[in-house]
């Protein structure tokens, strides 16, 4: 009865992630922007209108959906550790070396009764395309000859198409984010494989991430 399970990857939307884009099952594409944070409550009052004017005058500019994602996870300060425990043996002098011991006890203690947490800021910008058939039936049936190279460099034209529509979807929103003082960046291939990973594994954020490769 297992055996007749559906696999646990049936259940991901994803198709593939590739060139920093990641397609999804029905065709449609999603850049992810990561974003810094300002401390909107430091600012002066003027200073909080002008950046809420901008923010409202970019939503109102866009003519696509974008989806805002804020991360929180609990931060793994194992690696630190690791980092200065492997620093510690080679500190000569005693009272330095006494101090760095002491140290990574009172992170580790800290660690243990509080859970600190580590929180990221996504911008998600969709492309969505509408997939046309073309060829009557037998042609799509057969192909013809080089039926299948066509349709891979068709595919491969389209999937530029909407890459390059996706890319200045993204340029849209880096600009207006950056007027309102929050910069960002698209995440990269290996990105985007380690934060889907870690979003569909949240217990395996310390193993090991699959890597894949750009083409």
């Amino acid at each position: 009865m297992l055996n007749n399970a559906p696999k646990s990857q049936n259940f991901v939307p994803i198709e593939k992630i590739r060139d920093g884009v990641v397609m999804l099952k029905d065709g449609s594409l999603r850049a992810i922007l990561l974003c810094t944070a300002i401390n909107f409550t430091l600012r002066s009052l003027d200073e909080q209108k002008a950046i809420l004017s901008q923010f409202q005058s970019m939503l109102n500019s866009l003519d696509f959906s974008t989806q805002i994602i804020v991360e929180s996870r609990k931060f793994d300060i194992r690696p630190y550790l690791i980092t200065l425990e492997g620093r510690l043996d080679k500190i000569e002098e005693p009272l330095l070396k006494f101090q760095t011991k002491e140290y990574i006890e009172f992170i580790r203690e800290l660690t243990g009764v509080v859970n600190i947490m580590s929180k990221h800021f996504y911008v998600v910008v969709p492309y969505d395309e509408a997939i046309l058939e073309t060829g009557g039936f037998f042609q799509n049936l057969f192909g013809g000859v080089g039926g299948l190279k066509k349709k891979e460099s068709k595919e491969e034209s389209s999937w530029n198409e909407k890459r390059n529509q996706l890319e200045q979807r993204l340029g849209i929103v880096i600009q207006g984010l950056g007027r309102c003082g929050v910069r960002s960046e698209p995440l990269e291939t290996q990105a985007l494989v380690e934060m889907y990973y870690k979003t569909f594994n949240p217990g395996d954020s310390a193993q090991y991430v699959p890597k894949q490769e750009e083409k």
